[in-house]
């Protein structure tokens, strides 16, 4: 087996144990992606040097007897919506195509501050808005199981990474899914922690009472110990929880017996694929199995997920976007004749068609006239969304669904349907509206032989119980298998 093959927490016990080195791994990746990148394409920015250099400099302080962080010299991909010093962070946009920060990103300090190589800059929908990866203003990513298919979106390229080998594990974005869909069509483990677990620092903001980052792995152990990294209380962030941090694996154990399980029957119904339901009511059986009790419940307000979300996103995006206006940053158009057509013509070079669709969209939402009907109602109806989720939490320890309605589609398949394409979040939105913690984890395959997902949901901060309840189901099944590049296996 290659070094590259191999789990985040597997490679942390070679450089610990001294079995392999920092700089080895790195190679072995480097040697990954420059084998596979051209027909995956899950890298906007490769940063090859740059991870060798962390990964030597890990090797010097494990030879003169440092302690290590438990994950010094695993090489993680960072999504390229947040911001990296010196290295190009463009959220996938012509708006951001040469843009350079001097800062990073809260999330990327604490990898560097834990001897975390980076990979690259993983592709993404623009400014994280779409779920196929298809939207990147630079070329689409493809999905590792088959690259006629999309690997899911917003965060496709970090899925891919992952999935393919070209990184241990990664770090995403979720605002609607954006983590457990692609993690769900990828085949991996994809985490959206609580909102505020996680520091929004240095993310280029899409809908700031949504966003938050959270880790894509290979299994439940790996996302664990990128939690233990990534989340913490942040002083430059107003929104960043106080909660202390646990020690997440802690959680990692086998033992349910008497948990309690919720299956929403609104997530088990219309629009819901064969296999993505069989997968899903097999969970169920074995989670009994295990000792669980699993019980159908309703949460009948959480079908409006979809439609409020759709008008809450697009205000928030309306608002963060309007700082791209070609004065302090990001693209300038040539063509600009004064202040006015500056902005304009700025913007419209800059951003791509679901960008702008999202901007207008938002903007008349917050518009005079129409801020109580729309933007203020569906406010209100989130509340609604999240009374659902507090009402099974008193008496349930999690949920679980299908993650997205059906598996990976083809690349293309659906640019036309954007109505179909949306429906791929209705399974994930509602945890983003409620702020709790959700995750997906591989719990079976459909006829063509591509990954199902599962998604389990706890109450806010219940990461921890999330957790417990992943790695049970994991360990005792074996929904792990490899993907196959054309050609033959990887």
């Amino acid at each position: 087996m290659e070094l590259y093959e191999l789990t985040a927490h597997e490679l942390a016990e070679l450089i610990r144990t001294r079995k392999a080195s920092a700089a080895e791994i790195a190679r072995s990746f480097a040697g990954r992606i420059a084998e596979k990148e051209d027909a995956v394409k899950a890298y906007i920015t490769v940063t090859e040097d740059k991870m060798l250099q962390a990964a030597e400099e890990t090797d010097r302080l494990a030879a003169a007897g440092e302690l290590l962080p438990p994950l010094a010299g695993v090489p993680c991909a960072v999504k390229d919506n947040m911001s990296t010093a010196g290295v190009r962070t463009t959220a996938a946009s012509r708006i951001l195509e040469n843009y350079v920060p001097v800062y990073n990103a809260t999330a990327v300090e604490k990898l560097e501050e834990n001897l975390i190589p980076m990979t690259g800059k993983a592709n993404l929908d623009e400014f994280a808005m779409g779920s196929s990866c298809e939207n990147s203003a630079f070329f689409p990513t493809r999905n590792p199981w088959d690259l006629s298919r999309v690997p899911g979106g917003s965060s496709g390229g970090s899925a891919a990474a992952v999935a393919a080998d070209e990184c241990a594990f990664a770090l995403g974005s979720d605002t609607g899914g954006s983590i457990r869909q692609p993690a769900s069509f990828c085949g991996i483990v994809g985490v959206k922690p609580t909102y505020g677990r996680v520091s929004r620092y240095g993310l280029l903001a899409f809908a700031s009472s949504l966003d938050q980052i959270g880790p894509m792995t290979k299994d439940v152990e790996d996302a664990a110990l990128a939690l233990n990294v990534i989340c913490g209380r942040d002083v430059m962030d107003s929104t960043s929880l106080s909660a202390e941090a646990p020690d997440f694996t802690k959680a990692l154990t086998t033992e349910i017996k008497g948990m309690k399980i919720a299956v929403p029957r609104e997530f088990m119904e219309k629009g819901i694929a064969e296999d993505t339901k069989g997968a899903v009511l097999a969970a169920m059986k074995h989670y009994e199995e295990l000792g669980a009790v699993v019980e159908y419940v309703s949460m009948p307000n959480v079908g409006y997920g979809l439609p409020v979300y759709y008008i809450i996103a697009p205000a928030e995006c309306s608002s963060n976007l309007a700082r791209y206006d070609g004065v302090k940053y990001g693209h300038r158009s040539p063509l600009s004749r004064d202040t006015f057509s500056m902005y304009k013509k700025s913007r419209t070079e800059g951003f791509g068609p679901e960008v702008k669709q999202r901007i207008m969209i938002g903007t008349y939402a917050l518009s005079a006239g129409y801020y109580d009907a729309y933007y203020l109602k569906a406010q209100k109806v989130r509340t609604l969304v999240k009374n659902d989720f507090e009402k099974i939490f008193s008496e349930y320890d999690v949920i679980i669904s299908p993650t997205a309605p059906d598996t990976a589609f083809g690349i293309g398949e659906q640019t036309d349907d954007p109505y179909t394409m949306k429906l791929a979040d209705i399974c994930t939105i509602p945890a983003n509206l409620a702020g709790i913690p959700a995750m997906s984890l591989p719990c079976g395959f459909d006829g063509k032989g591509l990954p199902i997902g599962l998604q389990i949901m706890a109450p806010a901060l219940g990461e921890e119980v999330m957790l417990r309840a992943a790695y049970a189901f994991e360990q005792t099944s074996d929904f792990r298998k490899k993907p196959a590049f054309p050609g033959g296996n990887k």
